[in-house]
């Protein structure tokens, strides 16, 4: 089966298929979890059985990560022996370091798994299987009393993070900006965020790293909130839904591409496509644990399904699954379970 992406050379997607697959009305839809096993377990009914048990690893996106983290606690509360191991590893460094190696059962990923990673993991014996969860409007925030700034373009972004030009003052790109040094944050080199914000923002560079490397970085996203908050001429980027958890602490900025007006983060931008930093958010599964374990069938059943409520944005902060998203992603469980899903970009 082909992935629900249509990538660009690189492996990002672009931001206009996720209009289509988000589809009419994604922000309001609601998910059902009543869909069960085809070996007649309970799976995701919710009844209260416990019936499932076993262990269950995730690695992965700090981006994806509440998302994650609010599912399996409610599969929890429906599935006592159940136990879960859910951690905030990067979208690289969780494919890098537990997922290909074989030491997780899924990863979440804030972009799509790249050739490399997809060679690495068949070379291992490992075929991932793509679930497409939700979708993001990357942010990118100053401090609150940085009035000279309300917009900035994505050109002048790049201009600032990349190790080519890597101006010293804000000064340096924009005359009528200060003359004040940055103080820059972002997520660290193993986040799919990173790797998404350099192919979207900074592109190829002529020298020997990808982005400037006099930078904060983390994997704690709340960080970068608290360290923007914390500097007057700071400026960094995150996942729209930490900066939702953190509105009064920092200031978003809208984007402009290309000379376009600018546009402000948020859910409806990120569903249409025309915010310019609007990004997928994704699952993988291993194949071969998905056929092994009927518990591991049964939660990604219900993750699937869950993409698809209305806390995902009221709640988390992201675009919610369309239906049509989680017809897609039940039919890649069901040919995972037969064995018979093979990963296509």
């Amino acid at each position: 089966m082909a992935s629900s992406h249509d990538a660009d050379g690189n492996g990002i997607t672009r931001r206009k298929s996720l209009a289509a697959l988000a589809g009419v009305g994604a922000l309001g839809l609601a998910g059902c979890t009543s869909d069960s096993g085809g070996d007649g377990s309970d799976g995701s009914s919710g009844d209260g059985s416990e019936s499932l048990s076993g262990d269950i690893r995730i690695s992965g996106s700090s981006t994806v990560y509440p998302v994650a983290q609010e599912v399996t606690r409610q599969f929890s509360e429906q599935h006592s022996e159940v136990d879960f191991n859910l951690t905030r590893d990067g979208s690289g460094g969780g494919f890098n370091n537990v997922f290909i190696p074989g030491d997780s059962d899924m990863n979440n990923a804030s972009r799509p798994i790249t050739e490399n990673e997809l060679q690495r993991c068949r070379d291992n014996g490992i075929e991932p299987v793509e679930f497409f969860l939700a979708q993001d409007a990357l942010t990118v925030v100053v401090n609150n009393e940085a009035d000279f700034i309300d917009s900035i373009s994505l050109e002048d972004l790049g201009t600032i993070w990349s190790p080519d030009t890597k101006p010293e003052t804000w000064a340096d790109v924009n005359s009528d900006w200060p003359d004040e040094p940055f103080d820059l944050y972002g997520p660290a080199s193993t986040s799919g965020t990173y790797d998404y914000f350099i192919e979207a923002v900074i592109g190829e560079t002529e020298a020997d790293q990808d982005i400037r490397e006099d930078f904060e970085g983390t994997e704690e996203d709340d960080l970068i909130a608290q360290g923007v908050s914390g500097n007057q001429y700071a400026l960094g980027y995150l996942p729209f839904a930490y900066y939702t958890n953190n509105p009064d602490s920092v200031k978003a900025l809208s984007l402009s591409e290309g000379g376009s007006e600018p546009v402000e983060p948020s859910l409806e931008g990120a569903q249409s496509g025309n915010y310019p930093l609007a990004r997928p958010l994704f699952t993988y599964g291993h194949m071969g644990k998905i056929q092994e374990k009927n518990h591991l069938q049964e939660f990604i059943r219900y993750y699937i399904n869950e993409a698809d409520e209305d806390y995902i944005a009221q709640d988390i902060g992201y675009v919610p699954s369309s239906s049509d998203m989680v017809e897609a992603n039940l039919t890649a469980l069901e040919e995972a379970i037969a064995g018979e899903y093979e990963y296509s970009a």
